[in-house]
């Protein structure tokens, strides 16, 4: 079965063109061209296994469009923007957003990210089913869950795949490009800095005190390394 996948866009040229396109690649695509329609189509009952947001929208902004979403559903999203501000993207990813792609962009870019997005959420057995557990940390890779002291933490599907490639390689120094291709899965141009800020919402989600990091230790230069601790419950 295709995969379902909703566009917010208000630009009707760029949303029809991008739904030709992966119509073409085997999807199942719906457009909506403003927030308020968006939201409504996620939360009245349809699934979709990603949602394509654009940032600049004409009655809600997509920022704001993305914090309803995720309060609300696990669906991935992929967040498009136009704004060079990094701010923007920034915010977009801590709001929730998987991942996101500038303004202009290469539709083959828009659909390899698509794609690994949804291999990360539909593959369960990306590696193996076993559970975790570093102290307090316990991780199901089969059921996609991160609890600490038995309460479950709400990550994104970025969010896990990135902690779980850091935890299933804990101990060894990964560098931003190479967390970014174990991740994805394929190599794709390493344009921003993405992954400080996953890590940063990581830490806020799994750290005692997030700026003293104790789990996810960054090393100068090199890049992130998952410290093998066994803390006490």
């Amino acid at each position: 079965m295709s995969d379902p996948i909703l566009i917010i866009d208000d630009d009707v040229r760029l949303a029809d063109m991008l739904s030709d396109y992966l119509t073409e690649g085997g999807f199942l695509v719906e457009a909506r061209h403003n927030g308020a329609a968006g939201i409504d189509a996620v939360t009245r009952g349809a699934t979709y296994s990603a949602v394509i947001l654009d940032i600049m929208l004409p009655d809600i902004d997509g920022l704001e469009v993305c914090r309803r979403l995720r309060a609300q559903s696990d669906v991935p999203i992929l967040m498009l923007t136009a704004r060079g501000e990094d701010t923007d993207r920034i915010v977009g990813l801590e709001l929730g957003a998987d991942d996101y792609l500038p303004k202009p962009f290469n539709p083959r870019e828009l659909l390899a990210r698509l794609k690994a997005i949804l291999r990360r959420r539909g593959d369960p057995n990306s590696g193996d089913a076993a559970r975790l557990r570093f102290g307090r940390l316990e991780i199901d890779a089969g059921s996609r869950s991160v609890r600490i002291d038995g309460e479950e933490r709400a990550l994104t599907s970025y969010q896990f795949d990135l902690l779980l490639v850091l935890a299933r390689h804990a101990g060894r120094i990964l560098s931003r490009e190479q967390l970014m291709d174990l991740v994805r899965g394929e190599e794709l141009e390493a344009f921003d800095r993405s992954i400080d800020v996953h890590i940063s919402r990581l830490r806020a989600l799994l750290e005692d005190v997030p700026a003293r990091p104790r789990r996810i230790i960054t090393v100068r230069g090199a890049g992130y390394v998952f410290a093998k601790i066994q803390d006490q419950g």
